[in-house]
C-alpha cells in the first residue's frame, strides 16, 4: 500500500496546546466504517471520538489518579469512570480526580453528550448506559451488593460505539467487568487490564486476565502511552486495500489463512472476509503495524501471535440465555411441543454447535429440565457442546462462572441451578451431567445424527456463502424428522425452504421437512443413506464422513471374501451393530424388553466365557481365544471354540469388537453328547461344575482388582476433594477477615473525613471572623489560601489557587509581597513593616513561615 500522509489529531498530541483552538481531525476511513459489527448486518457509524470506559472497584481511585496522572491533558480522548461507589454518600472523586489531571472532570447528568478531553464520573445509586453518544442514568435495578455497574456500561459501550470503543479494568475485588470486557472485543474493541502486581485489590484484573481477552497488561501509569499509540494507529490506519478489486482473497489473507490452518489445524478461507478483516486490522492495531505483509513477517516469528489471532477469529462471545425471549419461545412453545410424542424413558438428543464456554448448552440444558419438571416425566437427554476452542471446551467442562452472570440468569434460577462458591457460581451436577463436551469443528468433522433438538446460534453469521450452503444440508441431515434447527437472531437458512419449515419466524426457529426428490436434486442429498450406482455419487463429502456405512461395508466385504464362520460386530457397550452368518445357535433374544446386549442375547453357558473374554480384549486391545467352550442347545450341547478380538484399520470403527463363533468336534462335545445320553455321570457333572468355578474364580479376581483400582482412585480423589475444601475453608476465613479489616479501615477514614471537614470550616470562620487581610503561600510561593478581606488589596478568586503571588498586582505602593516571601523562607525570621496603599490608607504587613504541626517549615503568611 503508498504511504499515507500523517493527518493532524489530538491523539498523542503534545502537552502545552490547552489554550489553542484544537481542530476537528477529519474522519479517517477504516474497515470498520464499511464492515458491519457484530451480526455482520448492523449499521453502526464510526467516529474519530475515541470512547475510553475504565471500571474499578476497591483501590480504584489511587488507580485512577496514578493513570490521570501520566495522561495528556489535550489527547481528544474521552473518558467515562463507573467504579463501585457507597450509594448512600455523596461522591467526591470527581474533585480527588481534578486535582490529578487538567482535563474537565464531571459528575454525569442525565442526557450529557460525550465530549473529547473530559473525564465523566458515575454519580452514586445510579446505572449508566450510552446512546448515540448521549449518556443516560437510570435508576438501580438490583439490590446493593448485587449491581454490576462495569458490566452493564461496557456492555451498553460495546453496543453504541463498536470497534471505537475501548475498555480499562483497574483494581477490584469480585468479577465485575468480565462480561463487558467480552462484549467490547465481540464489537473489535481494545480492552486494557491492570497489571495484578500493581493492583492494590487484583480480583477484577484477574477475572479479566483470565479470558484471554485482553490486549494489554500494564500498571495504571504505563497505560496512557500505550493507548494513545493505539488509538492513533486506530484513527489513521487502514487496511480496507488488502482486498483485491475483483473480490479475490489476496496473497496476503492467504498466507494468514495457511498460517492459521499449519497451527491450528482450522482452514479460515471460507469465513467473510469483512469478519477476517475487522480482526486483522485490530491486532495490526495492536501491534502497530501499518502493513499487512509486515503482519504476515510477523505472524511467521510468532506461533504466540497466531494462538491470539486464532482466538480472536473464534469470536466467543457468549452468556446465559442470550436473546432471552428467543429462550423464553423456545421454552412455551417449541420444547412441550417436541416432547410430546416421546415416551417415558426415551431419549432427547440436542446438539449445541459453537457452544464456546458452554452458556448456552447449559441454558438449554436448563430450559429442558425446567419443562420435563413442568410436565412431570422422565427423559435421557443427551446434550452436545462442541467448539473447536479447546480453552473455551475445557472452561465449559468446568461450569464455574464469575459470579457477574446475575445479571443474565434470574434470581430463581441462580438458586436452583448453581451452586455460590466464593465470587462465582458453579453449575449444579444435576445440569452438569446432561451435557457432554467435546472439541469438534462443525466444518470438517463428522456430525452428531438423531437429534431432536440443534443449536447453532451466532456462527453462521460470520461464515462465507459457500460454507454455509454446506452447513444447512448437513443439519438437515443431523436431526430426526421434525426435529428443530436453532438458529440465531441475525441467522437464516437461506434459499433451503425445502429443507425446512419455519415454527418460529421472529427467533428464527425452524423445523427440518422431510426430504422431497426436487429438494434432493437441489441440495444433493441421497433419499438414504447408500452409495448409488451412478456415474456421479451424489453424496456429500460431510455425509460420507458423518457415517460409518462404508466402513461397515468394507467389513461385510472382507467376511464375504473370506467365507468367515459366523460373527457379530459390538461396540464398547456390549451392544450389537453388526451381524454376518447364522448365529441363532449362539445367541437369542432375551425375555423382557427388547435388547441387542450380546451378553444378554448369550445362551446358557456361554454368558460368563464371553464376558471374560470381552473384558481382557477391551483391557489389553489384544484377540482372546477360548476354546472348548459348552453351550446348551436345543436340550443338549455344542462346543465351539470363541474368539473375540480388536476391529482395527479403519478411524470409523474404533473401539468396535469382533465376537467369532467356530464350531468344533471336540472331545467335550463327545462328552456332553455322552452326558445327555447318561445325565448324572458324575464325572461329567464334576468337569462341569470345575469349569464354571474356574471361570468364577478368574470373573471374581478380576472383578477384585478392578474395585481395588477403582478403590485407591476413590481415596486419592477423596483426599484431594479434602485438602481443597480445607483450602478454600482457610481462605473464605482469610477473605472475611480481610473484608472485615477493610470495613473497619473504611470507617476510620471515613470518620477522618469528617473530623478535617469540620476543621477546616472552624478554621474558615475562624479567619473570616477576624477581618484581617490574611495570604497564605505553599513553599513555591503559590496562593494556598486567603481571607475575604484580602481581596481589597489583591484581586484574588476562587480559580487562583495554586498561582504564584508573583503573578498579581497589588494596590500597596513600593511593596513586593514575593520578594519579603524569599527573604522570610531564607532566614526563617519574621519581618513586619508599614506600607501606604494607591487609595491612601496605611496597612501594617507582618510576614512569617507557615510552620507545620511536625515544626516543618512549608509556606509563608501574610
Amino acid at each position: 500500500m503508498p504511504p499515507r500522509k500523517e493527518k493532524k489529531s489530538r491523539i498523542g498530541a503534545p502537552r502545552g496546546t490547552a489554550g489553542t483552538k484544537k481542530a476537528v481531525p477529519p474522519k479517517a476511513k477504516t474497515s470498520a466504517d464499511t464492515l458491519p459489527a457484530s451480526g455482520e448486518g448492523a449499521f453502526r457509524p464510526k467516529t474519530t471520538l475515541p470512547v475510553v470506559g475504565i471500571g474499578a472497584s476497591a483501590g480504584g481511585l489511587e488507580a485512577f489518579e496514578t493513570f490521570f496522572a501520566a495522561m495528556p491533558a489535550d489527547a481528544g480522548i474521552a473518558f467515562i469512570l463507573v467504579p463501585h461507589l457507597d450509594p448512600t454518600h455523596i461522591s467526591i472523586m470527581p474533585e480527588l480526580i481534578q486535582k490529578r489531571t487538567a482535563m474537565r472532570v464531571l459528575q454525569i447528568t442525565d442526557g450529557m453528550p460525550v465530549e473529547p478531553d473530559t473525564v465523566y464520573v458515575v454519580p452514586p445509586n445510579q446505572n449508566l448506559s450510552i446512546l448515540n453518544g448521549t449518556l443516560q442514568l437510570m435508576e438501580l435495578s438490583r439490590p446493593r451488593g448485587v449491581n454490576l455497574p462495569i458490566d452493564s456500561f461496557l456492555r451498553a459501550l460495546a453496543q453504541d460505539q463498536g470497534s471505537n470503543a475501548v475498555c480499562i479494568i483497574l483494581s477490584g475485588t469480585g468479577s465485575d467487568g468480565t462480561l463487558g470486557v467480552k462484549a467490547i472485543k465481540g464489537e473489535a474493541g481494545m480492552v486494557m487490564v491492570q497489571d495484578e502486581k500493581s493492583a492494590k485489590y487484583d480480583g477484577m484484573p484477574r477475572s479479566a486476565i483470565a479470558t484471554g481477552l485482553a490486549d494489554y497488561v500494564l500498571p495504571p501509569g504505563e497505560m496512557p502511552e500505550q493507548l494513545i499509540k493505539y488509538l492513533r494507529h486506530a484513527v489513521h490506519k487502514s487496511t480496507t486495500a488488502i482486498l483485491a478489486d475483483d473480490g479475490r482473497m489476496p496473497d496476503a489473507l492467504q498466507k494468514i489463512c495457511i498460517l492459521l490452518r499449519t497451527r491450528t489445524g482450522h482452514d479460515f478461507s471460507l469465513y467473510k472476509k469483512n469478519t477476517i478483516l475487522r480482526r486483522l486490522e485490530r491486532r495490526m492495531h495492536v501491534h502497530l503495524i501499518d502493513e499487512v505483509k509486515d503482519y504476515v513477517t510477523y505472524l511467521q516469528k510468532s506461533e504466540v501471535e497466531i494462538d491470539i489471532l486464532f482466538k480472536e477469529l473464534l469470536i466467543g462471545v457468549t452468556n446465559f440465555f442470550r436473546d432471552q425471549q428467543a429462550f423464553e419461545a423456545l421454552r412455551e412453545k417449541i420444547l412441550p411441543e417436541l416432547l410430546k410424542d416421546k415416551s417415558e424413558g426415551d431419549t432427547l438428543r440436542v446438539w449445541v454447535a459453537g457452544c464456546s464456554s458452554g452458556e448456552e448448552a447449559y441454558s438449554v440444558a436448563i430450559l429442558l429440565q425446567e419443562v420435563l419438571e413442568d410436565q412431570g416425566r422422565r427423559l435421557n437427554v443427551q446434550i452436545f457442546g462442541t467448539d473447536i476452542d479447546e480453552d473455551a471446551v475445557a472452561a465449559a467442562r468446568a461450569g464455574i462462572y464469575p459470579a457477574s452472570i446475575i445479571a443474565d440468569v434470574s434470581p430463581a434460577r441462580l438458586k436452583r441451578w448453581f451452586s455460590k462458591e466464593d465470587n462465582h457460581y458453579r453449575i449444579k451436577k444435576s445440569i452438569r451431567e446432561m451435557v457432554v463436551f467435546a472439541v469438534q469443528s462443525i466444518i470438517k468433522n463428522p456430525p452428531f445424527t438423531k437429534l431432536d433438538l440443534l443449536c447453532c446460534r451466532n456462527l453462521l453469521i460470520y461464515l462465507g456463502p459457500e460454507l454455509q450452503k454446506r452447513l444447512i444440508p448437513l443439519f438437515h441431515y443431523s436431526l430426526k424428522p421434525a426435529g428443530i434447527l436453532f438458529l440465531g437472531t441475525s441467522e437464516a437458512i437461506g434459499q433451503a425452504h425445502d429443507l425446512f419449515a419455519i415454527a418460529d419466524r421472529k427467533w428464527k426457529i425452524y423445523r427440518r421437512k422431510p426430504l422431497t426428490v426436487d429438494a434432493r436434486q437441489v441440495m444433493e442429498l441421497p433419499a438414504v443413506p447408500v452409495i448409488k450406482q451412478s456415474a456421479k455419487p451424489v453424496l456429500l463429502e460431510p455425509i460420507r464422513k458423518a457415517e460409518e456405512l462404508s466402513a461397515f461395508q468394507l467389513v461385510e466385504t472382507i467376511l464375504k471374501q473370506v467365507n468367515a464362520p459366523p460373527c457379530v460386530i459390538i461396540d464398547e457397550a456390549s451392544n450389537i451393530i453388526y451381524v454376518h452368518g447364522r448365529t441363532g445357535r449362539y445367541l437369542e433374544p432375551a425375555m423382557g424388553k427388547a435388547s441387542v446386549n450380546i451378553l444378554e442375547m448369550a445362551r446358557p453357558g456361554l454368558k460368563m466365557d464371553l464376558e471374560a473374554a470381552i473384558r481382557t480384549v477391551a483391557a489389553s486391545q489384544q484377540e482372546c481365544v477360548r476354546q472348548g467352550v459348552a453351550i446348551e442347545h436345543n436340550g443338549g450341547h455344542l462346543a465351539i471354540d470363541l474368539t473375540v478380538k480388536p476391529v482395527r484399520g479403519h478411524r470409523a470403527l474404533r473401539g468396535l469388537m469382533m465376537v467369532i463363533f467356530k464350531e468344533t468336534d471336540s472331545p467335550l462335545e463327545k462328552k456332553s453328547a455322552l452326558k445327555q445320553s447318561r445325565a448324572g455321570t458324575k464325572n461329567a457333572t464334576v468337569e462341569t461344575l470345575e469349569q464354571e468355578l474356574r471361570y468364577t474364580k478368574e470373573n471374581l479376581q478380576t472383578t477384585i482388582e478392578e474395585l481395588k483400582s477403582t478403590n485407591e482412585e476413590l481415596q486419592s480423589t477423596n483426599e484431594e476433594l479434602q485438602s481443597t475444601n480445607e483450602e478454600l475453608e482457610t481462605s473464605k476465613e482469610e477473605l472475611q477477615s480481610l473484608n472485615e479489616e477493610a470495613a473497619t479501615v473504611n470507617a476510620e477514614l471515613q470518620s477522618r473525613i469528617d473530623e478535617l471537614s469540620k476543621i477546616n470550616d472552624d478554621m474558615k470562620n475562624l479567619l473570616d471572623s477576624t477581618e484581617i487581610a490574611t495570604i497564605f503561600l505553599d513553599i513555591d510561593l503559590c496562593v494556598r489560601r486567603f481571607t475575604p478581606k484580602a481581596l481589597g488589596i489583591i484581586p484574588l478568586t476562587s480559580g487562583d489557587f495554586g498561582r504564584p503571588i508573583n503573578h498579581f498586582a497589588t494596590s500597596l505602593i513600593d511593596m513586593d509581597l514575593a520578594e519579603d516571601a524569599h527573604e522570610i523562607l531564607q532566614n526563617l525570621g519574621m519581618k513586619e513593616k508599614e506600607v501606604r496603599s494607591k487609595n491612601g490608607a496605611f496597612y501594617r504587613i507582618r510576614t512569617r513561615p507557615y510552620r507545620t504541626i511536625n515544626n516543618v517549615i512549608d509556606g509563608v503568611v501574610i
